[in-house]
């Protein structure tokens, strides 16, 4: 197997940015006004704590690129080792919650499957 298509992810996938951005133009657009509107630095949510939350978010949605990109913000915005110590732990204890949520649902659910089954 050829080592440069044996990673999923690679920091050389960035060269594809502008073959994405121009094969869907106006969704690329939409996108990037989302995300300057989501990451302005003018909102009632300080930049700092912006980054925490983006970087919670990537952690949990596993995206590299977003870890990488917000972590670097928030080093920018003067986040401490501390914090994104302690975001870490948050968004793991809330993507271990999302699974209880769904485990709520999937007890319902097999109620319900066994009640049709009788």
């Amino acid at each position: 197997m050829n080592t440069e298509t044996s990673a999923y992810q690679s920091p050389k996938d960035r060269a594809y940015t502008k073959t994405l951005l121009s094969a869907a133009p106006k969704e690329a657009a939409a996108f990037l006004n989302l995300k300057r509107t989501a990451e302005r630095n003018d909102g009632a949510i300080p930049v700092k704590y912006r980054e925490l939350m983006s970087v919670a978010v990537a952690l949990t949605t596993q995206c590299a690129y977003c870890i990488e990109a917000h972590i670097n913000n928030a080093v920018e915005a003067g986040a401490t080792r501390e914090e994104i110590a302690e975001t870490v732990f948050i968004a793991a204890a809330l993507r271990a919650g999302g699974a209880v949520g769904n485990g709520l649902l999937a007890m319902r659910l097999f109620e319900e499957a066994i009640a049709a089954k009788k």
